[in-house]
């Protein structure tokens, strides 16, 4: 007798969820979350490749490897300039992907956008 296949609901998935659990899921490296959270309080000036070695103590080809994912995901961006390749994070993409994930927070309590926990309160730019 044949085992009956467990009936598993299919995901609805759009292009912004892909690219939402896509950013996730490269920030759900260790490595990669080191460098995207050294790039952030970076600002706009970002950093080089180099000084994110320094700063990680990565290996060249390991660093490259993450950045490409980061770069592939939309979390960073980068340029060059001459023989410099500056690393920027992508704040457009970052807030995003903190809007996709805090957008209906809470909403089946009732309460209403900024309705003061924690993370409502960062993202206003507050901290009362």
């Amino acid at each position: 007798m044949a085992s009956a296949r467990p009936y598993i609901c299919p995901m609805n998935t759009t292009p912004e969820l892909q690219l939402i659990a896509d950013a996730l899921e490269a920030l759900g490296n260790e490595t990669r979350l080191a460098i995207f959270t050294l790039l952030v309080p970076a600002g706009r000036g970002g950093l080089t490749v180099g000084q994110v070695q320094g700063h990680l103590g990565v290996p060249a080809s390991t660093l490259s490897h993450h950045l490409s994912r980061l770069v592939q995901v939309g979390l960073v961006r980068q340029e060059r300039d001459g023989r410099r390749l500056i690393c920027q994070a992508n704040y457009d993409q970052m807030d995003r992907v903190l809007s996709f994930l805090t957008r209906n927070c809470c909403a089946a309590d009732g309460r209403a956008e900024g309705h003061g926990h924690q993370a409502a309160r960062l993202l206003e730019g507050t901290t009362e």
